[in-house]
């Protein structure tokens, strides 16, 4: 059998419109959506990645608001900065550029952006309504994974699920994301062992490792009309690529999302859906004491 591509450049552009659709409807009720990005540093894959994500407004009628701050920024600069953003009402939604210089702390600055306005879902306060299976606002990749699965109806139920990752920004909240949708979820990492052996026995597996010397998800590790799930990129020889020896898993995969062009696009949808979420939202939402 040979398996059908994913194509996350198609599902994006579905929830891009949908997006336009949102911000008409609010810019009609004096709700102009409005995404404020922090950059600290010079990085120039940070850069990239905030620049495109600016981009992606634009291209839906979101406003930004740009904040560019020098390597020696402090936390308590940074600790201000977000006080400033909570506190700004044109202001829907804050995305802090991860990772962070050393002297920050990315767990205490995320904390601090008020829940209302957290576009990545990373604040305590929304990872708490994740695992009790009652968020609003969700983190971007994983919730990008499941509108991939629902645009290819791609049925969870009673389904073997393995994410090989663990991190806070994609295994943990796809987890739990997974399981709400009454999917058999195992997480797998660096110090599982056996791997091959919970990749054989999974319906769908989602690996997110990101670098092709440790780890590539070849056609003997997935059985016969597995869904693959590639998060990982990485650079082989020049070219972006992910975790997945695409051209040889998708002969035995039924569904294979390819990189670039798969859950890549998806992130940065989501994260503009979470934009408009955010604005329809600010007005009825009382913030916890």
């Amino acid at each position: 059998m040979t398996g059908q591509k994913i194509d996350g450049i198609i599902v994006a552009s579905s929830v891009k419109d949908r997006v336009r659709s949102a911000v008409k409807e609010l810019s009609e009720d004096g709700i102009v959506p409005c995404l404020a990005t922090v950059l600290v540093g010079d990085d120039p894959a940070s850069s990239t990645y905030v620049r495109n994500k600016q981009k992606a407004c634009a291209d839906v009628g979101i406003t930004t608001k740009d904040h560019k701050l020098p390597p020696i920024f402090s936390q308590k600069e940074m600790n201000s900065l977000i006080n400033l953003l909570n506190n700004d009402e044109t202001v829907h939604g804050i995305l802090v550029q991860l990772p962070l210089p050393s002297q920050l702390d990315g767990f205490t600055t995320t904390s601090r952006i008020s829940p209302i306005k957290d576009v990545d879902g990373l604040t305590p306060y929304n990872i708490g309504l994740l695992t009790s299976g009652r968020s609003i606002l969700k983190p971007c990749t994983p919730s990008g994974i499941m509108e991939l699965l629902e645009y290819y109806k791609i049925d969870l139920e009673g389904k073997n699920a393995v994410i090989i990752n663990r991190s806070n920004l994609v295994g943990k909240p796809l987890y739990n994301l997974m399981l709400e949708k009454n999917a058999t979820v195992t997480t797998c990492h660096s110090r599982t062992k056996n791997l091959k052996e919970y990749c054989l026995g999974a319906d769908i597996i989602v690996t997110a490792i990101g670098d092709r010397s440790k780890f590539i998800l070849t056609e003997d590790m997935i059985k016969e009309g597995a869904v693959v799930i590639d998060v990982g990129t990485a650079r082989l020889d020049g070219k972006l690529v992910g975790d997945v020896d695409y051209d040889n898993v998708i002969k035995k995969a039924s569904y294979v999302t390819p990189v670039p062009g798969g859950v890549g696009p998806m992130t940065i949808a989501m994260l503009l859906k979470n934009t408009v979420t955010a604005a329809s939202i600010s007005k009825e939402f009382v913030q916890p004491s």
